[in-house]
């Protein structure tokens, strides 16, 4: 993609620069009667949609508006794409009037563009999101370069769209699946954008002047509305599609904890009908929810996401990478490392177990949307190697077998006999102590710990896990290798179950205490996604595998000073009969019908929130009073994104700070006086 700098370079034309690029980040250029109008803001790859960004449109506008050309092309000069959206940064600083008036002003440049007396077209390539998206729906067309995605993922913040989205994308498109869009931030890439009537056209870079030129021409006829989004003007259709719209919001997004959702469909029934309505509706629902906790604290895991994201950002050196072991983790590691980009050898002495991995990465590749070239491309990057001819040439070696500390210590004996001088040994134990394990390797301090969650292609987190005798660039080149394949790096010291593993067996083993207790399963799990997590603890226990989870916590049950309850008798009938989950079929669930949703109109004991969620924030308070983790932003954002803990509450940490420190030590005591020391409160509540 050469982009619209090189096309207009190759039109022998100049961009105009502003009075002062840094509060006017537009170029304008004309050629055969169209001016182009070029956003280019400075200090980053990227275009951002700021208060200046909009400023400095609405004068453009205002300009054309005296003498309008033949036409108007909006696009970006920056090769990563269209606009990823409004600066999120600024958000914090603008609250209720102020909000509103922003809204107000960039509501009214939008319209000015939309008004304007010729023909209007966007050109976008890479991705249109939120505010950039919002840019170009404010235009009469919309032209897609090949690979231009469009999104609306203000959801996400705890949010919708506020600057017109709401009502320009339902009046464009059927409403219902402009709504889904919506709804679920979900992604249109350039087909799909075509299918729904986002975009007029697709077209490779090289065509976009003739693709302009028809556009403005009148040569290419916009997506005519269906008579379903002209049904949809009757209040009483709205309301039946909004009644269904929100059973489905519901079931992830309730409405106590993500209002957003919600709101957008309160948006649409009331004025569906009626634009200037809904825009004026839209202005003050978007400056409420910019001032809900949800959407602070939704604000707050973006950027904890960005934090561990910029830990990747070093280079790897990692070209080749061979992993040791073709089961389920084993085989994810393998297809996802491959999937981005690496040369991945796959070792296992089973040929069986070699072809069950291709097929799973395989489904990796469906799952990820992979076109076919994409898919072929991938696993021609993945070879398996029952010889284990790719040590010899690989940058990494993950060894990803069962957590069997003899079998472990055996196979890093063989791989460091094998690979070449330089290379790194990484271990994807989940629990085992990686200082015991590295007194075997003849280079203690090219061994680390690289702990990827199940399933790997969907689990964003990985701990990076260093022992004292790891070379500090060991542990960089292992975070940029996370970084590398688009995975979040936690840089972690070694401790017993690290950080997310140490946080969540308490967490599973009161679920086993409370089933012993004759609590039933559906009420626990109820309970917990009452708080905001995710899933209960009995399908999260049933999901990792109860193999797993019972192998982990008889390892930090020796490993711990604070006491963990007895292993369930029940959790070890489980496993000895071979229920041990999803991946069995059935655990404590019955998973033959998919995952189930445990509903039940029984209640638990009145602290049971409590004797759930209180030991996963005193774990991680230990994690931080020992050093474990950096620092309780650390701890917050990996416990998000690798274990799901409720992203509107902002973190475990940060849900003890507002919850009050005090009151979670008093309430943890209350809990240990009540059912025994393993709820004592970590001295670290005490600092």
């Amino acid at each position: 993609m050469t982009g619209a700098r090189d096309f207009l370079d190759s039109r022998k034309l100049e961009l105009g620069p502003a009075a002062d690029q840094a509060t006017h980040p537009w170029r304008r250029a004309e050629a055969d009667g169209i001016a182009w109008l070029v956003l280019d803001c400075m200090g980053g790859p990227v275009n951002t949609v700021t208060e200046e960004v909009l400023s400095g449109l609405d004068a453009a506008l205002r300009d054309l508006a005296e003498a309008p050309p033949r036409g108007v092309v909006i696009r970006s000069a920056k090769p990563g794409g269209f606009a990823a959206g409004a600066d999120i940064d600024s958000f914090d600083r603008i609250s209720g009037e102020g909000a509103v008036d922003l809204l107000e002003r960039g509501h009214a440049a939008l319209d000015r563009l939309e008004a304007l007396p010729c023909p209007t077209v966007a050109v976008i390539h890479g991705a249109a999101l939120g505010a950039g998206f919002e840019i170009a729906l404010a235009c009469d067309h919309r032209i897609a370069i090949e690979g231009a995605t469009f999104a609306f993922p203000e959801v996400n913040l705890g949010l919708h769209p506020g600057l017109g989205g709401t009502f320009r994308l339902t009046g464009l498109i059927d409403p219902v699946q402009a709504m889904t869009l919506m709804l679920t931030g979900k992604t249109a890439h350039d087909e799909k954008a075509k299918k729904l009537g986002i975009v007029d056209l697709i077209t490779p870079e090289r065509h976009v002047r003739a693709a302009v030129e028809a556009v403005i021409a009148g040569k290419v006829d916009p997506p005519a509305r269906g008579l379903k989004a002209r049904a949809f003007a009757l209040e009483k259709a709205r309301s039946l599609a909004a009644g269904r719209m929100r059973a489905e919001a519901e079931k992830k997004a309730p409405p106590a904890h993500f209002p957003a959702p919600h709101a957008l469909i309160d948006l649409w029934e009331a004025h569906g009908d009626d634009r200037d309505a809904m825009q004026r509706a839209e202005i003050a629902s978007f400056a409420k929810l910019l001032d809900s906790e949800t959407s602070r604290n939704l604000r707050r895991a973006f950027f904890l996401r960005q934090d561990l994201k910029q830990d990747g950002r070093g280079d790897d050196g990692i070209a080749h990478v061979h992993v040791i072991g073709a089961g389920e983790m084993g085989a994810g590691i393998a297809g996802w490392a491959a999937i981005r980009g690496k040369r991945v050898s796959l070792g296992d002495v089973s040929p069986e177990a070699l072809a069950r991995a291709i097929r799973q990465v395989a489904r990796i590749c469906r799952d990820s949307h992979l076109d076919a070239i994409e898919t072929r491309d991938a696993l021609d990057r993945l070879m398996p190697d029952p010889k284990g001819y790719g040590y010899a040439r690989a940058d990494l070696v993950i060894e990803a077998v069962p957590e069997d500390r003899d079998l472990k210590a055996r196979i890093h004996r063989e791989a460091a006999a094998r690979m070449k001088p330089g290379a790194i040994l990484a271990t994807n134990t989940s629990s085992l102590p990686l200082a015991e394990l590295a007194r075997a390797l003849p280079e203690p301090a090219r061994f680390a710990g690289l702990h990827f969650f199940n399933p790997v292609a969907k689990m964003q987190l990985v701990e990076v896990i260093g022992h004292d005798a790891t070379d500090p660039e060991v542990m960089d080149r292992l975070a940029g290798f996370c970084g590398a394949i688009d995975r979040l790096p936690a840089t972690l010291r070694d401790s017993p179950g690290f950080l997310v593993n140490r946080a969540l067996v308490p967490y599973l083993v009161e679920a086993m205490v409370l089933m012993d207790e004759g609590v039933p399963k559906e009420v626990i799990d109820r309970a917990a996604l009452d708080f905001g997590m995710p899933m209960g603890p009995v399908v999260l226990a049933d999901q990792v595998g109860l193999d797993i989870c019972l192998d982990v916590a008889e390892s930090l049950k020796s490993a711990l000073e604070k006491p963990i309850p007895e292993i369930s008798p029940r959790l070890r009938e489980k496993v000895k009969a071979g229920e041990t989950g999803k991946k069995a079929g059935r655990g404590f669930y019955d998973w033959s019908g998919g995952t189930p949703h445990p509903e039940t109109a029984q209640t638990g004991p009145e602290d049971l929130q409590d004797r759930l969620i209180l030991p996963m924030l005193d774990a991680c308070m230990e994690c931080l009073r020992e050093g474990v983790a950096r620092d309780a932003d650390q701890v917050d954002g990996a416990m998000i994104f690798a274990t799901g803990f409720a992203p509107f509450r902002g973190g475990p940490m940060h849900y003890a700070r507002t919850r009050g420190v005090d009151e979670i030590r008093r309430r943890l005591q209350e809990l240990a006086d009540r059912h025994g020391d393993r709820f004592r409160p970590d001295p670290g509540w005490d600092e």
